[in-house]
């Protein structure tokens, strides 16, 4: 199934689903019966279109375990989402966020840019620390308002134990906001067993999706604490009654949604939403598991040519494994490895692998192998 799923060119070997994946073949034929639909019949079914925001809207909350679709609301981007939390609260002078040292500039500026508001940003230092949550923990006091951490670092790799983080912030009644743009689709997520009260991540990474769609979960029970700052018509509870002067805010996850819905991005996430279900997440979390253990491997044969900068616990591991060369720069091997058409990244310091469940083993092998010369 997955040979037939995904059509890459021969000779690429695509590790780089931690910045934007490659579209599966469903995905791409979505978009172009939608343009076909709407070069041919304008918005004629655009009852249908509805119905597969929907059926997204669904596919959503079962990735992620949300107790009802009407927590999701479909967003530009992560960085959207996050200002929507971030200028939404009801900060007061003297409040700080607990960030991570290794967050994506998307979950660290939304938060720095609060200190207009007398809202401090600390960072825990989480590169040394024989427990990365432990370091999260002792950064919260009495003024703490909200944690904001990345589900799975972007740069190193490295994996939280959200279900720790979610139950310390219940204990001190601390807001928590999950970046989980590196799990979902790679990892199973369960949000009620992590605790968050929000969680964001756009549809082209691991969920094999378009830029321009995103996931924003907000649990119920902390919906109202959102000030809305943008308004318009499809945040409406009635918003399809276009003539009606009177007027109120949805009452679910949809009123932080101010205007018309990206149709396009909604039909291809869909598409591409329904491979990952088929498949199942056990299945896919699985093989992304392995993918990085046999990387892993290779790079611990190799100490005296390589330094992992991706943790060795099993416990940390994601899709995403990242390297230093010793004897030479991170830049001059990723050079040699475009020029060999494997697409990775620098990332944290270092080149960054991030192959998805469905990459052949044999490319796995190959991308390694250059590395020995």
């Amino acid at each position: 199934m997955h040979d037939s799923e995904f059509s890459l060119n021969d000779g690429l070997i695509y590790l780089n689903h931690a910045a934007v994946s490659p579209w599966p073949q469903r995905t791409a034929a979505a978009v172009k019966a939608f343009a076909d639909e709407n070069a041919i019949l304008g918005s004629s079914n655009y009852p249908h279109w509805i119905a597969v925001e929907s059926a997204l809207r669904e596919q959503l909350r079962r990735l992620i375990k949300a107790e009802s679709a009407s927590e999701i609301a479909l967003l530009k981007n992560t960085s959207e989402a996050l200002s929507v939390v971030a200028y939404g609260l009801p900060w007061q002078q003297g409040d700080n966020v607990v960030i991570t040292s290794q967050e994506f500039p998307s979950n660290r500026v939304v938060w720095e840019s609060l200190t207009q508001f007398g809202v401090a940003t600390r960072a825990a230092d989480i590169t040394q620390a024989d427990s990365p949550e432990a370091a999260i923990i002792a950064c919260m006091d009495a003024s703490t308002r909200l944690l904001s951490v990345s589900s799975v670092q972007y740069g190193t790799g490295l994996r939280l134990d959200l279900e720790v983080l979610g139950s310390a912030c219940r204990e001190r009644n601390i807001l928590f906001c999950v970046d989980a743009i590196q799990s979902l689709g790679a990892l199973q997520f369960d949000v009620q067993a992590c605790h968050a009260d929000f969680v964001m991540a756009d549809g082209h990474k691991w969920m094999l999706g378009p830029e321009g769609i995103a996931l924003f979960y907000c649990r119920h029970s902390s919906m109202q604490q959102l000030a809305l700052r943008q308004y318009g018509w499809h945040m409406l509870e009635d918003h399809l009654n276009f003539d009606q002067h009177s007027w109120e805010i949805a009452e679910s996850a949809r009123r932080f949604e101010c205007g018309s819905p990206n149709m396009t991005g909604i039909h291809a996430l869909h598409a591409s939403l329904e491979l990952i279900h088929e498949t199942g997440m056990q299945t896919i979390q699985k093989q992304v598991m392995e993918n990085t253990r046999f990387m892993l491997d290779f790079f611990n044969q190799r100490p005296h040519s390589y330094r992992l900068l991706t943790p060795q616990d099993s416990a940390r591991h994601a899709g995403i494994v990242t390297f230093l060369p010793l004897h030479e720069t991170a830049e001059s091997v990723h050079h040699m490895l475009t020029g060999e058409n494997v697409a990775c990244a620098l990332r944290g310091g270092g080149v960054r692998y991030s192959p998805h469940f469905y990459t052949p083993r044999k490319q796995l092998f190959r991308a390694l192998e250059l590395l020995d010369g």
